[in-house]
């Protein structure tokens, strides 16, 4: 094999194969700096930012057969440490290009394509802009009906902030030719054909590595075929993660419920369950086991929704307690007196705005993010809510959309952890207030 590079040779790429296919197969491992198609050797070169983007990528492809459109593709690191301007041959990296790649950095709010469009239009007619999440960071590719206009652009707004203090802008050209928008949402658009759709319609196939979709909501024919028909959510699940899934995520699971053990008995109840692997999923019910105190069943809406829970919570600590979650052998739980019923709550979080809420899952942080706050909220009611459960290091009250939201770094993931279960959904002040994990890394 050869030594590890940010380079990644991709082969048996067939002409029905896109770049857009390539870039869905390997932008949830990080960003993707040059793309350089061989067709005549139905082959592909693909540079990452770093090379421990590129090793996790073929890392998770080692155990998982790439496929796209149906064809199997086979990679390996490649004998070149960087792509040079000879390799790229007609490959465009710093040459300008009317489509730019922007990376938003310290994303404390939500950037939609609306908020795009404002931040770009100045500079000239943008045609079409496409968003996506992965682990490194928020993504767009933003497309320009001129050279002109995305030189301008990259010129003029290169490291600054779209919001104050946050938001900061990375701009790169893109060496892609044309962007492809199947719908019209928050997520993409296509300024030059308001009629396209805003969701696919009828039920989409579960988007995942290999099922031939891109990574811009197309649905293609995949070597797994089919759809899920057990995963109701496709379409958000789709619009959150670009069409792809994140890395360590099948897509195929259809077991519901999830055993966890390891808890500590005697701080543990089915509510501060439900606070935790609420965040992942709707909740069904939960039982707590009375002959093994320290072990539950939760059941999930979706073999999605459990196993996002299974590997996002495997190994978290909670009350001293390193948490052991595993799926169940059991299809689902019985209904009985010791179970409970949280399928019609009013605090499952997915029943409305799913797609923010897949995009948002993430593994315990030493960040939580608190919402619907009373509008009257100060930072001291905010530390005296939250202190019993570890050291604060830092606080920050602010406003979005006219309502008060806050952010709050504890010392630990656990203690963190051990905040969100024990006063996500509390009252405060007549307001049941919201808390969620923060992928911030400061405030």
């Amino acid at each position: 094999m050869a030594e590890p590079s940010k380079v990644i040779h991709v082969r048996n790429v067939g002409h029905e194969i896109s770049e857009n296919d390539l870039l869905q197969l390997f932008q949830p491992f990080g960003v993707i700096t040059k793309l350089v198609m061989l067709r005549a050797k139905n082959q592909a070169l693909l540079q990452m930012q770093d090379i421990s983007s590129a090793v996790n990528a073929l890392q998770y492809y080692a155990n998982v057969q790439p496929s796209i459109r149906g064809r199997n593709v086979y990679v390996q690191f490649s004998s070149h440490q960087e792509l040079t301007t000879m390799d790229q041959n007609q490959g465009r990296e710093d040459e300008p290009n009317r489509i730019l790649l922007v990376t938003v950095h310290h994303m404390m709010y939500p950037i939609t394509v609306d908020v795009l469009h404002q931040v770009f239009s100045p500079h000239g007619y943008v045609e079409k802009i496409v968003t996506f999440q992965k682990p490194a960071g928020f993504q767009a590719l933003i497309q320009y009906q001129s050279r002109q206009s995305a030189v301008t652009a990259r010129t003029t707004l290169q490291g600054r902030n779209i919001y104050d203090g946050c938001c900061q802008l990375e701009i790169q050209f893109s060496n892609l030719d044309e962007l492809q928008v199947n719908y019209n949402n928050d997520r993409s658009r296509d300024f030059t054909n308001p009629n396209l759709p805003t969701e696919q319609k009828g039920r989409p196939s579960q988007p995942g590595y290999g099922d031939g979709g891109s990574m811009y909501g197309v649905q293609g024919s995949g070597a797994r075929g089919g759809g899920f028909p057990q995963m109701p959510n496709a379409a958000a699940i789709a619009a959150a993660f670009g069409g792809g899934l994140p890395p360590g995520i099948t897509g195929t699971n259809d077991r519901c419920t999830v055993l966890v053990a390891n808890l500590n008995p005697d701080r543990i109840d089915e509510d501060k369950l439900f606070n935790l692997f609420s965040i992942y999923g709707n909740i069904v019910r939960i039982k707590l086991l009375r002959n093994k105190p320290d072990h539950s069943l939760v059941q999930m809406g979706d073999g999605f929704q459990a196993e996002l829970a299974v590997h996002f919570l495997k190994g978290a600590m909670l009350f001293g307690k390193q948490l052991e979650v595993n799926f169940s052998k059991y299809a689902n739980i019985i209904q009985g007196p010791d179970t409970h019923e949280y399928v019609n709550s009013n605090l499952n979080r997915f029943n409305r705005n799913a797609a923010k809420n897949y995009r948002y899952c993430c593994s315990p942080t030493k960040m939580i993010h608190l919402s619907t706050l009373p509008q009257d909220i100060t930072e001291d009611d905010i530390i005296n809510l939250l202190e019993d459960h570890g050291t604060i290091v830092n606080s920050k009250v602010f406003e979005m959309n006219g309502k008060k939201q806050a952010l709050v770094m504890f010392d630990t993931e656990e203690q963190a952890t051990e905040a969100l279960v024990c006063k996500h959904a509390s009252s405060l002040a007549g307001s049941i207030v919201r808390i969620s994990f923060s992928q911030l890394q400061n405030i």
